[in-house]
């Protein structure tokens, strides 16, 4: 087994000079990465430039944070061949892609679709978010810190620039190399291509919460008819539970509901409605147990929604 450390820079539309392309708002302009083996051994590096074909200009914040101008980007490589390119580096040996944050795989298929190229995958990806599992080795499992204080919490030796994809990949790498591997069980899945049928959807239980990741949905109103999606049900004695609080919604986009199991107590069921490129929806949903105070939380939220929708409709 391979780990992949990935990273990407990419540039944006500059809407003063240039007309906005919605079929590709964050064109890649850098892949970095590097290879370790199992014993996570440095046995590979790459390195590529990309030249730009959607946004000839450079964003002033891309711009700054990489300090990189256009012209050094015009003597790069087209898109498909440094991506033909990195696929042969990654190899045929199995492997693991790692991110340092939940985006990259997602930008890098966006834009390989706009190049007609085949996804990575036919389903989602399982891949290592090194900035989450940073946070579960070390600190509170909910923080998500930048790369160079999880670099300097560890004090690392910082002998490269960051900001750039090669820089950013070898710190991501070394950031990586000192995580127990028991915290590698905390997979993340990059759902870009979602699962294709009902016997491909995600279900997946960890320390504290179980994720569930279903397969594409004409719309959400569909999504919330299929059982799987709006069931709750306890995934330690995997009883289906009856709701003490229905599915709700305040912004339409998450949704939450309460369940409780006689055995564990209460369960916190949250949902969130994501779009893909082609119109439909899926569905994200966690489940995890909560405590009776957390459980007030949640009823607080449900009326505060309640009161919120009332005002909208008076006006």
């Amino acid at each position: 087994m391979n780990y992949i450390v990935l990273d990407l820079e990419w540039n944006q539309g500059n809407a003063a000079k240039e007309p906005e392309n919605p079929e590709l708002s964050f064109e890649i302009i850098e892949i970095g990465a590097i290879k370790l083996n199992d014993d996570f051994e440095l046995v590979g590096e790459f390195s590529k430039l990309i030249k730009p074909q959607v946004h000839k200009e450079m964003h002033h914040i891309t711009s700054k944070l990489i300090h990189m101008r256009i012209e050094e980007l015009k003597r790069g490589e087209p898109f498909v061949k440094v991506m033909q390119d990195f696929l042969a580096w990654c190899g045929e040996e199995e492997y693991t892609f790692c991110t340092w944050g939940p985006l990259d795989l997602t930008e890098l298929q966006r834009n390989m679709r706009y190049y007609k190229m085949e996804p990575l995958s036919e389903g989602p990806i399982t891949f290592l978010d090194v900035q989450k599992l940073f946070s579960i080795a070390f600190e509170d499992r909910k923080a998500r810190r930048s790369l160079e204080w999880a670099v300097d919490h560890l004090e690392i030796e910082k002998d490269i620039p960051f900001h750039r994809a090669f820089s950013d990949a070898y710190y991501t790498s070394k950031v990586l190399s000192r995580i127990e591997r028991d915290v590698f069980e905390n997979v993340s899945f990059d759902t870009y291509v979602p699962p294709k049928s009902r016997d491909k959807e995600i279900k997946i239980t960890f320390d504290t919460y179980q994720k569930y990741i279903s397969r594409e949905f004409a719309d959400k109103v569909a999504a919330f008819k299929d059982r799987e999606v709006s069931s709750s049900k306890c995934y330690v004695c995997h009883k289906n539970l009856r709701k003490k609080v229905k599915w709700f919604t305040a912004n339409g986009k998450n949704y939450y509901c309460i369940a409780y199991c006689e055995k564990h107590g209460y369960l916190k069921g949250k949902a969130r409605v994501r779009k893909t490129d082609d119109g439909g929806v899926y569905i994200v949903k966690t489940t995890k147990f909560i405590s009776e105070q957390d459980m007030e939380d949640i009823l607080q939220k449900k009326e505060h929604a309640k009161k919120m929708r009332k005002k909208k409709n008076k006006k």
